[in-house]
């Protein structure tokens, strides 16, 4: 198994609404994507954040699938919003599991 996280920082102009936007079309994914066994995401409620407002988590069955989920269209379209919506950085993380 593969843990993919990311951390997404986002600019001033980007609402609550707009990251709970994000939360909802990326855990839509789920069941649509070839080898991903679980979706996990979420809005910080803590100060500790440094500046990384939403974390986004995938738990892939092997390497191949996350390979395959970068440039997936339902995946590509997630992230054209996320961009969309004011994404100044992002932070991410594969490790096995």
């Amino acid at each position: 198994m593969i843990d993919h996280i990311v951390l997404v920082k986002f600019g001033e102009s980007t609402s609550r609404e707009q990251l709970e936007e994000v939360v909802t079309r990326f855990k839509a994914l789920q069941g649509k994507m070839p080898g991903i066994a679980d979706i996990q995401a979420g809005i910080s409620f803590t100060g500790k954040h440094q500046g990384y407002q939403l974390a986004l988590t995938v738990r892939f069955e092997n390497r191949a699938a996350l390979e395959n989920y970068g440039p997936h269209p339902l995946h590509q379209e997630v992230a054209a919003y996320i961009r969309e919506i004011g994404r100044v950085d992002s932070i991410v993380v594969d490790i096995e599991i």
